[in-house]
């Protein structure tokens, strides 16, 4: 005799192969959300090894042509406040998008800059736009998953970030002689449209807005208050602000610190600084499987305690062999950091503020980028060995202490098996 029902047989089956296929498209998105991550990255490293050639190029002292890094730091830091809270109200979706766009556009106009105060506006303008990507990405993964899932897709977002980050490190200075620096952000910009184009089929997987109107700016307070109310919040945001101080500080004159010890060629640079961002790309899937399963309390203070001491082997007349292992050491610390806090902050707020934690998140760490770049930037009247001693010296102290800091950021509970994570 047929069956009567069907439907009743077959329906298990069919939610399972629509549960397949969603996880697909969200796995295909989330690629694509990566790579557009890489390409920000990408674009924001390689300028830092181009200061000394561009300070040729437009004929200004390198601590001139150099504010081309804070004035796109500060004004992306700025721009991620609004941006999340704003897709609180609209939607992840259309604000990714929009910010895309702008990113597209903007880092293709800065091939048209003929002065140093020209190339400063549109890198100004470039960080206004480009700043919705991220934050919102993060804020996406908190939507969709939770807190003890977080790490590993984080992982893959910082993957695509650290790769972005080897790729503009080295391959700004390594390209630049062929192919000319403005032929760089043009095909930056032609790579993220295509990111762009791609993504367009996905704009469904994203849940309607969390709240119905903008907040006021009581509102807006309140919820950094309360963000920022716990010791774990402050803690953590304190760890953000210092962290990126001193990673950008660092990492923005290295081109010029090659340049001056070991009297480099942009090539050479390149290749030297190489290094900053491949630990990330091989390692930030598994460092995020370990964070799911054993939680912060150990990697954090070890993140920071090893770019601390690659910062402080810089001090001392060691050779370009050791600077490069120095930089590996750099870029991993900041991989045992950055990845780790956004996870805490994921878990700061309700999911009706998502977009406002991340965004004070963003707004913090380009902040202190932007710190960092200009503070280091002016101790370099006194030399590389007194900006190192300083910004090596707090970081050691502030990683000694995160061991007493983060003690408590363990697993909420205990991690499913690694091969079972999605």
């Amino acid at each position: 005799m047929p069956n009567r029902h069907p439907n009743f047989e077959h329906q298990p089956h069919t939610e399972a192969a629509d549960r397949a296929i969603r996880l697909k498209q969200h796995k295909n998105l989330f690629t694509l959300l990566s790579i557009a991550a890489g390409l920000i990255f990408l674009q924001g490293y390689m300028i830092a090894p181009l200061i000394p050639r561009l300070a040729e190029v437009f004929n200004v002292p390198v601590q001139e042509i150099g504010f081309i890094v804070p004035a796109y730091m500060l004004s992306y830091a700025l721009m991620a406040l609004f941006y999340g809270l704003i897709s609180d109200r609209f939607g992840r979706w259309p604000v990714i998008r929009i910010s895309l766009a702008i990113f597209v556009i903007c880092t293709a106009l800065t091939a048209t800059a003929q002065t140093a105060s020209q190339m400063a506006l549109w890198r100004l303008l470039t960080g206004l736009g480009a700043s919705g990507v991220i934050p919102l990405t993060f804020a996406l993964i908190a939507d969709l998953f939770p807190f003890e899932q977080r790490g590993s897709k984080l992982g893959l977002v910082f993957a695509a970030m650290e790769g972005g980050m080897a790729a503009g490190s080295a391959g700004g200075a390594i390209l630049e002689p062929f192919v000319g620096w403005r032929s760089l952000f043009l095909g930056t910009a032609v790579l993220a449209a295509l990111v762009l184009w791609q993504m367009q089929p996905y704009g469904d997987l994203f849940d309607a807005p969390n709240v119905s109107k903008l907040p006021t700016i009581r509102q807006i307070f309140g919820g950094y208050r309360q963000i920022l109310g716990s010791f774990r919040g402050q803690r953590t945001y304190a760890y953000v602000l210092w962290n990126g101080i001193y990673h950008s500080g660092v990492y923005t004159w290295l081109g010029l610190y090659l340049s001056q010890r070991y009297q480099m060629d942009a090539l050479s640079i390149g290749l030297t600084i190489l290094g900053y961002g491949i630990p990330g790309l091989l390692l930030s899937s598994l460092i995020g499987r370990a964070v799911d399963r054993w939680g912060r309390r150990w990697l954090i203070p070890a993140g920071v305690v090893m770019s601390a001491l690659a910062g402080i082997a810089m001090i001392f007349e060691i050779s370009a062999n050791a600077t490069t292992v120095a930089v590996l050491v750099l870029s991993l610390g900041y991989d045992l950091t950055q990845p780790l806090f956004v996870g805490i902050v994921t878990d700061l707020g309700d999911e009706n503020s998502l977009g406002q934690t991340m965004g004070l998140k963003v707004f913090t760490l380009f902040t202190g980028f932007g710190i960092g770049s200009l503070f280091f930037g002016e101790l370099l009247n006194f030399g590389f060995e007194v900006s190192l001693s300083l910004f090596g010296g707090i970081q050691l102290i502030a990683g000694l202490i995160a061991f007493l800091l983060f003690w408590e950021e363990v697993p909420s509970r205990q991690a499913e098996p690694l091969g079972e994570q999605g």
